[in-house]
């Protein structure tokens, strides 16, 4: 059985959810039908709804921006509604933005992972919502790393920024609907989830019978996302993280990492369900354009076994362990913060990898917390294992 996504449950009767109302219809790419028809047109087209403005997060809603570039408000060449930027000078909806809009509604696909900035592009528009006294519809999609995996440490107050929000894990093991749930206990907009049906949380995106569109231009692929919650720790420190390769997040690397060295050194910590390759690669835009690097790629051999998060501290730890003189820490292009403290939720764990701390003891302490989300979530969770 083929899963289906909140928007296509809407557009059978799109006036059971969203009635006659004026609609500013936040989307991007993913923002699809299952026949693969953009979300975007098919509000346009459909003449039970009125499509009034369509807002874009980071890359844009038609996908075409490139990571962390600002993104420009337009006219739709294809539609010729108004299309408003959540990613430039402003990253919620504005008073004047949502002149003529009645409702928003929100189709963009997450990935599951925390740190992911549509989260937090869905958070502020609730917030503008609540404010405005404009109601607020999610068209919920699967979390592709299935809703049941739950990883990581809860950030600590202070740590807040675009790329954390809000205290869940990392690989939170969450829906966007269901984000959306959680984030606007503390706002209190107008807010209704459309369920897909037949999703299980148990799933994989490859089990949902759904097309994949690539979330956003570094998330090419399922394989991708699997190991982007713990892979996109690399962004924090002056190690490629891929982007500028056909296969970013997977590949990580500089021109001084020996690739056979840190291989070798991965192996013998038998992590589970991962292999590594020694490779080299040549970045094409993004960290080390146009030099050879050196690196590995990461190989998820048992997607169930795996642990992103655990996995990329390990590679990190190894490669601290390493090239102690060569590895450095970014500072954040938007905060004073190290970037790594804000993807991280705190500057512990950093403190501890400086310091030599065991992975496995900074993951062991994160025990406590992780028992209380999974019981705080519960409240929650549209899905159970066998679905909607």
């Amino acid at each position: 059985m083929t899963v289906r996504n909140g928007v296509d449950v809407l557009l059978e009767d799109p006036s059971s959810f969203i009635g006659d109302a004026k609609v500013g219809l936040i989307t991007n790419p993913t923002g699809v039908t299952l026949g693969l028809y953009s979300t975007l047109d098919a509000f346009h087209e459909h003449p039970g709804i009125d499509l009034a403005a369509v807002f874009g997060p980071e890359h844009g809603a038609r996908g075409d921006v490139q990571d962390a570039l600002p993104v420009e408000s337009r006219v739709d060449e294809a539609t010729g509604i108004p299309v408003y930027s959540l990613y430039g000078d402003v990253r919620r909806p504005t008073a004047e933005m949502l002149e003529g809009v009645e409702l928003l509604v929100f189709d963009i696909q997450d990935v599951g992972a925390r740190f992911y900035t549509y989260v937090s592009t869905l958070t502020h528009a609730l917030e503008a919502a609540e404010e405005h006294g404009k109601g607020v519809v999610v068209l919920d999609r699967p979390n592709p790393i299935n809703g049941i995996a739950v990883e990581g440490n809860i950030p600590e107050p202070g740590f807040e920024s675009f790329v954390g929000l809000h205290r869940v894990p990392i690989r939170h093991g969450l829906t966007i609907g269901e984000l959306a749930l959680l984030a606007n206990q503390g706002i209190g907009a107008e807010l209704r989830v459309v369920p897909m049906e037949g999703w299980g949380r148990g799933m994989w995106f490859d089990e949902t019978g759904l097309p994949w569109v690539q979330p956003s231009p570094n998330i090419p692929t399922l394989e991708t996302a699997t190991v982007y919650p713990g892979t996109c720790f690399f962004e924090g420190v002056n190690v490629s993280e891929g982007r500028g390769t056909t296969r970013p997040f997977e590949y990580i690397g500089a021109p001084w990492i020996d690739g056979r060295k840190w291989a070798s050194a991965l192996f013998m910590l038998g992590l589970d369900g991962v292999a590594f390759r020694p490779c080299h690669f040549t970045p094409t835009f993004d960290k080390y354009r146009g030099e050879i690097c050196g690196g590995v790629q990461v190989h998820v051999i048992d997607w169930d076994a795996f642990k992103p998060v655990e996995t990329g501290l390990h590679m990190l730890a190894t490669c601290i362990d390493l090239w102690p003189e060569e590895l450095q820490w970014r500072t954040a292009t938007e905060s004073e913060c190290l970037h790594f403290d804000l993807l991280a939720g705190t500057d512990k764990v950093r403190d501890a990898l400086t310091e030599g701390v065991s992975v496995d003891d900074i993951v062991g302490g994160w025990g406590g917390d992780l028992a209380s989300f999974m019981e705080r979530r519960e409240d929650f969770l549209l899905y159970r294992d066998g679905g909607s």
